[in-house]
């Protein structure tokens, strides 16, 4: 079959960058055609560029709002080649090489007409919280015209606690929702919310990443130099976060070390902010004595090489998906919200592993089977 997979944008986000990456891979082992629909953001249209430089102007020279950016698209897009130069090469490589980008929904009702997709596979990621796109029908396939292609929706993910569409979006979300063949979501909240507000039932799969045994991503990785100790991937730090590195650290008598640069912060240097490469991110995790995260892909790899760890709550990029996937493999308490909540000599207990492991291949294979009957011909 000719599939076509929507999901988040890809950039230097490693979680969704290697979640696509799983997915398609186990779809190509499946002996299907993949190709990645590079859907982007609209971003600012150019009529109304004026009027925005004109407000920034204002704050940065009339109020003194000093570290406003005025220029922003330009200086965005000046730097991207130079931050993404160490991730990109994996995409183009292992996903799929650099491809014309889709921004409007027009375009993609014309992309998806152009390619005969037999199927489209919505997911995985936060492909349906609203905050991350631009509009949010479009991961709902609202563009999709005919019956011939079949509506998938694999790990899709709400991403958050609370039910945050509109009264709008949410009714046209469900008519668009009541045409898919088959509907899946990555966390237990999902299910509750496709069964609440869409009327639907939603099958609760793994992440694509867990789809993959971890020794398909070890394959990726070559020779480097070995890190030790307590390998901390933090995306919002915080003084808190700070004192748990601090803590854990001090408790193991071991050095921390990093996998990830200040990508995100806008204020920091450029090079500061290039982003390692993806292979050396997942050799990280490998190699590490202890993670410490508030990263959901983060702990996913943690559980995969079988790595103690502690995950701190990201409350803003939402927890749903952390509650969800500890509780799934009996690691509840390994979720903090602060340095308050650290389980003193608990957290230094050894996981039982062998029962994760079951638990995920009865996952696994519940999840691979789910996309094969999904994908069977009508």
């Amino acid at each position: 079959m000719r599939i076509g997979v929507l999901t988040l944008p890809l950039h230097t986000n490693y979680g969704g960058n290697l979640q696509a990456y799983a997915l398609m891979c186990i779809l190509r082992d499946m002996g299907h055609e993949v190709c990645l629909i590079n859907k982007r953001a609209a971003g600012i249209p150019r009529w109304k560029l004026p009027l925005a430089i004109s407000k920034r102007l204002l704050l940065k020279y009339g109020f003194g709002k000093t570290d406003t950016a005025v220029f922003v698209e330009a200086k965005k897009k000046r730097e991207y080649p130079v931050i993404s130069q160490y991730t990109q090469p994996f995409i183009d490589k292992y996903i799929q090489p650099q491809t014309k980008a889709v921004y409007t929904t027009k375009r993609l009702s014309a992309l998806a007409a152009e390619h005969r997709f037999d199927a489209i596979i919505v997911g995985s990621d936060q492909v349906w919280r609203t905050a991350y796109t631009s509009n949010i029908e479009d991961y709902f396939l609202g563009f999709l015209k005919g019956s011939h292609t079949r509506r998938i929706a694999y790990a899709a993910s709400f991403g958050t606690e609370e039910w945050e569409y509109s009264v709008v979006q949410q009714k046209n979300c469900a008519k668009h929702l009541e045409r898919f063949d088959a509907v899946s979501v990555r966390e237990t909240r999902g299910v509750e919310f496709c069964k609440k507000y869409f009327h639907v039932k939603a099958q609760h799969v793994v992440d694509p990443t867990m789809l993959l045994d971890a020794t398909r991503y070890l394959e990726l990785t070559g020779p480097s130099q070995k890190q030790e100790g307590v390998l901390v991937y933090i995306l919002d730090e915080t003084a808190d976060k700070t004192a748990v590195v601090e803590y854990v650290s001090l408790a193991l008598d071991r050095p921390v070390f990093r996998v990830n640069a200040k990508t995100g912060d806008v204020k920091a240097a450029l090079a500061d902010r290039i982003a390692p490469p993806t292979e050396n991110w997942i050799k990280g995790f490998y190699e590490a004595d202890f993670i410490i995260t508030d990263s959901f892909h983060a702990c996913v790899f943690a559980i995969l090489f079988k790595k103690p760890f502690l995950v701190y709550g990201n409350r803003r990029r939402g927890t749903a998906r952390f509650e969800s996937l500890l509780s799934m493999f009996c690691l509840r308490e390994r979720l903090i919200f602060s340095s308050k909540e650290i389980p003193g000599a608990e957290i230094f207990k050894a996981i039982n592993w062998q029962q994760v492991d079951q638990i995920l291949e009865e996952k696994r294979t519940f999840s691979r089977e789910f996309l094969k009957k999904a994908l069977e011909l009508r």
